[in-house]
């Protein structure tokens, strides 16, 4: 385990039409020790008295109009990247009073202890004295499982804007994509696809007025969130599609159940690879690799579905066409998860050191 007890601790807080709270926070934050940084995404003039108020108590910096979560944390990172001399740990809190300067203490204490992890303070959603909105409870299971699926990673807490790490993570989380809410499961996203680790910390939980300062979107911001694996859904719906009628067509010619399932396969998996590589994942990796790996993977798939369709087909009372649906469901997941963190990968591996 590296440590580092002796560094300087950093607070970046973006904000997008705050209260007049944010004052408070920067004052407790430079009393405790930190050095803050906020980032004024594009509030408006009528928040500026806000701003200037923070800025006897930190570094402001702005955006003139909305860029979005991701690109405020981007912003204060580079900057902190430019200015702040290593060594030093990052904590990133949100500007909507819920995350207390103690906890942000303890997060930062474990970064300190892991150099080399990403460390989440992870909010609790059960318990009788918990109290929390059933939107945000919602949000939070759908996404903690959505992250769960598509990374073989459970973390408690997906949306936590709580987050600390040491000076060797920035420039990492400025190359990240994403500008708005996506980041920040984009961040999550790259760190499980690179075996990096992920830490957390127990921290409180609160929400303020059921939450309503939250700028979040429902639709529009949830899309993006989800955007990458919705991309995939679609690609494997469509090529789902194309198995199935295929199947269906070559099971009414030859009333073979694994005839008919390895011809179709054969057609929309190289339908499906085309679209993944160029759509989906956007895979700058040689396409001779990749469909070798892709290939060896749908054989692999291939082989295990015809074998799960036959056994269902055979020892239940599933009709072939029912089978055919669930089997293709149990794949799907075995199918994303290898080609996001092998196939169609455009980075190289990295493991941290604990």
């Amino acid at each position: 385990m590296e440590t580092n007890k002796n560094n300087r601790r950093i607070a970046l807080i973006p904000a997008y039409k705050p209260s007049d709270s944010l004052v408070g926070l920067v004052e407790e934050l430079e009393r405790r020790g930190f050095s803050t940084v906020v980032v004024d995404d594009g509030s408006g003039e009528g928040y500026d008295w806000i701003f200037e108020d923070c800025a006897y108590h930190a570094t402001v910096l702005a955006h003139r109009e909305n860029k979005g979560k991701g690109a405020a944390l981007k912003t204060g990172l580079r900057f902190i990247d430019r200015s702040c001399k290593t060594p030093y740990t990052v904590v990133t809190l949100d500007a909507d009073g819920q995350h207390s300067v103690n906890d942000a203490i303890r997060v930062c204490a474990m970064a300190e202890r892991c150099l080399s992890a990403l460390v989440l303070g992870c909010r609790s959603f059960s318990g009788e004295d918990v109290k929390v909105p059933k939107k945000s409870l919602f949000g939070n299971k759908l996404t903690r499982t959505v992250f769960r699926l598509s990374s073989g990673v459970d973390v408690s807490d997906t949306q936590t804007g709580l987050r600390a790490f040491s000076d060797r993570h920035v420039k990492r989380m400025c190359e990240i994509s994403g500008d708005r809410y996506e980041y920040e499961m984009n961040v999550l996203m790259e760190y499980a696809r690179q075996e990096l680790q992920i830490r957390e910390v127990p921290i409180e939980t609160i929400y303020l007025d059921n939450n309503s300062s939250s700028h979040f979107r429902p639709v529009g911001d949830s899309a993006r969130i989800y955007k990458e694996i919705l991309k995939f859904s679609a690609s494997s719906l469509i090529c789902f599609g194309l198995d199935y009628l295929l199947f269906c067509l070559f099971s009414a010619l030859t009333g073979s159940v694994t005839v008919s399932n390895i011809s179709a396969r054969v057609f929309s998996s190289a339908a499906n690879f085309e679209l993944n590589r160029r759509l989906v994942f956007g895979s700058k990796k040689s396409a001779g690799r990749s469909a070798a790996q892709y290939f060896g993977l749908a054989l692999f798939i291939l082989v295990c579905n015809t074998l799960m369709l036959n056994l269902l087909v055979n020892i239940t009372p599933l009709g072939r066409y029912a089978a055919k649906l669930i089997t293709e469901t149990a794949m799907f997941f075995v199918s994303w998860t290898v080609q996001r963190t092998f196939i169609f990968s455009n980075k190289k591996k990295e493991r941290g050191a604990s």
